[in-house]
C-alpha cells in the first residue's frame, strides 16, 4: 500500500538546478521520515539528504552540503529537493524512501522505496 514516486530528473549542464519530487501515499507524511538517495553504476546507494517526521529536522551529506536543500508539503504528501550548482559526480539514479533518518542516513533504516528517477550532469 505505501507508495513513493519521484519526480524531475533530466539532463543538465554542470551548475544547472533541478527539483525533484517524491509523492508518498499509503501513510501520513508527518509521521514518517524521508531520504533521498543516490546510486551511480557500481558504486553503493548512499544517503543524500534526509527530513525526520516529528520536527522536520533535515540531515546532508557533506558532499552536497550548501548545493541541495530537502523540505516537504505535508498537505501535498510531496517532499521536495532541491539541486543546484549540479556536478558531473551528481550524476546518478535518485531515489526516496519511508523510515528513519537515524544518527545519518543509513540504507538499512529505509523499507519503502521508489522507483528512482535519473539525474544526469553533463556538458
Amino acid at each position: 500500500q505505501v507508495q513513493l514516486v519521484e519526480s524531475g530528473g533530466g539532463l543538465v549542464q554542470p551548475g544547472g538546478s533541478l527539483r525533484l519530487s517524491c509523492v508518498v501515499s499509503g501513510f501520513t507524511l508527518g509521521h514518517s521520515a524521508i531520504g533521498w538517495f543516490r546510486e551511480a553504476p557500481g558504486k553503493e546507494r548512499e544517503g543524500v539528504s534526509c527530513i525526520s517526521s516529528s520536527y522536520g529536522v533535515t540531515y546532508y551529506a557533506d558532499s552536497v552540503k550548501g548545493r541541495f536543500t530537502i523540505s516537504r508539503d505535508n498537505a501535498k504528501n510531496t517532499v521536495y529537493l532541491q539541486m543546484n550548482s549540479l556536478k558531473p559526480e551528481d550524476t546518478a539514479t535518485y531515489y526516496c524512501a519511508a523510515g528513519d533518518c537515524g544518527t545519518w542516513i543509513a540504507v538499512s533504516d529505509f523499507g519503502s522505496w521508489g522507483q528512482g528517477t535519473q539525474v544526469i550532469v553533463s556538458s
